[in-house]
């Protein structure tokens, strides 16, 4: 198979790199450590400008037609910036409404950026957790996922929401006598609460959803298609993180040959050396394992949930590692609030903890290697 990026898809890279240099995140991120969230550049206009909200929809509905790798690009643009543009949540409501005849009359406004869509995420069944479940608001136990009921209405909780505070759409999975059913809330609708909630990176955008006896569209999507979008969230957080690690190590380089002592630079020390090697040797990990979910979403679906657990596992802890590394190599201006490093490992640690953690990916990894040695 043949993994290289095609012409249409550095341009993409290259155009989502150049739309959002427009805007000073970074800067941003910091201002906003001090809970002062309008600091945040508002990305979505920008975002509906360069078509990034129907990337995943079909041209018959306005979208874009592309696929997940081509997303993949996009969000590792977005991690490379730390910039909060809200497609992690809304990329993978979009993919369980393209496959639902039910969710035809949401997607025209959902792709040109009109209303935006946000994902409840449900991990389907694993070697771990033999049913769904959802990310609790506290503690390490799944929580259980909502019910539907027989009138077509969802009651239940589900916390640490990406993207979720002003969406239009609501988008998930509930359980409907123990069987898994999509379903789509409009914001406004009667029982819903969506719970700002800020923790540790500011940049990300998370809501506790709580539905109350809340009226729903009941989606005819499959299990298989709502698992995969599980699987869909797990590849597009994981290509966000592979951006940041890119970030952190083009940073940490430049200042390691810049920064002399006793006559040397800094990036001539064993040391050092050993430390940048070791996020090079991740992040190609990490970015292999990504372009082939990225290839197997198409060519090899019964593989990308594998795929794609691999990707988040490794990426999750390529970040991690990078922005320790990041903050090491720049010494004491490291760990201070003049330098970006901190806000990377922010992002690093919040994004470890999402959409079931990546303990919870590499959980799954593991499973599905142990099945396949048992068969």
């Amino acid at each position: 198979m043949n993994l290289a990026l095609s012409d249409e898809q550095v341009f993409l890279r290259e155009a989502a790199r150049g739309a959002l240099s427009r805007f000073k995140t970074v800067e941003a991120a910091r201002e906003a450590l001090d809970s002062d969230q309008s600091a945040l550049p508002d990305l979505w206009p920008m975002a509906t400008e360069a078509g990034w909200p129907g990337l995943l929809i079909d041209d018959a509905h306005g979208g874009a037609g592309l696929d997940v790798f081509d997303a993949m690009l996009v969000l590792g643009e977005c991690g490379r910036v730390l910039a909060g543009v809200p497609l992690l949540g809304h990329l993978p409501a979009t993919a369980i409404l393209g496959s639902a005849s039910a969710g035809g009359d949401l997607l025209a406004p959902l792709a040109s950026g009109e209303k935006r869509a946000a994902y409840l995420p449900a991990e389907p069944p694993g070697e771990i957790e033999s049913g769904w479940t959802c990310d609790p608001a506290r503690g390490l136990a799944r929580a259980e996922l909502p019910t539907v009921g027989a009138d077509g209405t969802v009651s239940g909780h589900v916390a640490f929401v990406p993207d979720a505070p002003g969406a239009d759409v609501l988008v998930g999975v509930g359980l409907e006598d123990g069987s898994p059913v999509g379903f789509a809330v409009e914001s406004g609708a009667a029982g819903l609460e969506v719970e700002d909630v800020m923790r540790y990176d500011a940049t990300r955008r998370l809501g506790h959803v709580t539905l109350s006896a809340t009226p729903a569209t009941v989606l005819d999507a499959s299990a298989d298609d709502l698992a995969s979008a599980w699987y869909l969230a797990q590849a597009l957080i994981a290509a966000e993180s592979i951006g940041s690690v890119e970030t952190a190590l083009d940073v940490s380089v430049a200042y390691a040959k810049e920064r002399h002592t006793f006559g040397r630079a800094i990036g001539s020390y064993q040391a050092v050396k050993h430390s940048l090697t070791e996020v090079l040797r991740q992040l190609d990990n990490g970015r292999s394992l990504l372009y082939y979910a990225g290839w197997a979403r198409n060519g090899s679906p019964g593989e990308f949930p594998l795929a794609a657990s691999a990707a988040r596992s490794v990426s999750s802890r390529a970040l991690d590692y990078a922005a320790r590394a990041m903050i090491s190599v720049h010494g004491g201006i490291g760990a201070t609030w003049e330098h970006d490093a901190p806000l990377y490992f922010r992002r690093a640690q919040l994004s470890r903890r999402l959409l079931g953690g990546s303990s919870g990916a590499t959980d799954r990894v593991a499973g599905e290697l142990l099945a396949g040695a048992s068969a």
